[in-house]
């Protein structure tokens, strides 16, 4: 087993994806895909996966491949995160055997401080921004020699979120489009790769003020970007990364931008009507095809309602994430 080559930034196949597949298979949850009426639209729970979010894909599929080469030092693993990157790096720390330190910037919401000790992670709370937080983790990999994970800037990552895509075409095989919040890019840019290899078209939803990877879209390279949005503490990072615009490059990919009351709206409605409790993050998906949002598609410019589905097109929207507080429902 060789492990991809991570000194190219842009080097994620669909290859990866089924070489992540098969080395966390039993140990993820499969998603599951659910119908929810007349119009089309399939929703995936991925908020049911150990953690309570997709990124526990990325974190086993990260630390079973160091296992694998022999790369895995005693130090263990660590990782600057918003939160669910590290609760899912923490958990899957545990389930080796490994020690997990975790950075977050101050502002992570407090459920997710609480979960990541009960995962038995050590955790540091360090300035108001990923920046900060990232820049502790890196000087604390430099003292100890531990691995150094990534919420969502590794091929490693993004491979295993990818695998989320496998499976939904596993129980829809006739699926037109998948809907993905993006925050860094590493779910977008695994669902992206695998969903253009099967011919499905990707929606990429950003919050209007979280657009990191339409910014990079338009300026043809990742550029740093303000951050000011309620789905911040899981969409806030400041640049997407190069995996991600490399596979934002395919023609079966459209860029999404809504506002924060959309996806407010969004998850309101989401536990009005299914009695869904998710996060701003995964709302934001949801956001993208029910009004709101200003959408940019490469056949049509700017759309004010954002992506609106052809009549009979299978839409699947991702639900990514539950690490939220029940208060404001």
């Amino acid at each position: 087993m060789t492990l991809p080559d991570h000194t190219n930034p842009t080097s994620l196949a669909y290859p990866d994806i089924e070489a992540a597949a098969a080395r966390i298979a039993g140990q993820v949850r499969p998603v599951t895909v659910t119908q929810q009426g007349n119009d089309g639209i399939v929703f995936a729970l991925e908020f049911m996966q150990h953690t309570g979010t997709f990124k526990a894909r990325g974190a086993q599929n990260f630390i079973q491949a160091h296992l694998a080469e022999g790369t895995f030092p005693e130090a263990g693993v660590t990782i600057a995160s918003g939160g669910n990157a590290g609760l899912a790096c923490a958990w899957a720390a545990r389930a080796a055997g490994a020690p997990a330190t975790v950075f977050l910037p101050t502002t992570a919401p407090s459920v997710k401080v609480e979960r990541l000790r009960s995962y038995g992670a050590r955790v540091e709370l360090v300035g108001s921004e990923f920046a900060e937080a990232a820049a502790a983790c890196q000087e604390f990999v430099e003292s100890s020699g531990a691995l150094a994970s990534h919420a969502y800037d590794h091929p490693l990552i993004a491979a295993g979120a990818g695998t989320l895509m496998t499976e939904i075409l596993e129980q829809v095989p006739d699926l037109d489009t998948v809907v993905v919040s993006v925050g860094g890019g590493g779910l977008f840019a695994g669902v992206a790769t695998a969903a253009t290899h099967h011919g499905v078209r990707t929606v990429a939803v950003e919050p209007e003020n979280c657009r990191a990877l339409s910014a990079a879209i338009e300026a043809g390279e990742p550029v740093d970007v303000t951050v000011d949005s309620v789905a911040a503490d899981s969409l806030g990072a400041r640049r997407a990364t190069s995996l991600a615009l490399e596979a934002a490059r395919s023609d079966l990919v459209t860029s999404v931008l809504v506002s924060d009351d959309a996806i407010i709206e969004a998850r309101q409605r989401l536990w009005d009507e299914h009695r869904l409790a998710v996060e701003h993050a995964a709302a934001t998906a949801l956001a993208g095809v029910s009004g709101g949002g200003r959408g940019k598609t490469a056949s049509d410019g700017k759309s004010p309602g954002g992506y609106v589905p052809a009549e009979k097109e299978k839409v699947c929207v991702v639900l990514c994430g539950t690490n939220t507080s029940l208060s404001d429902l």
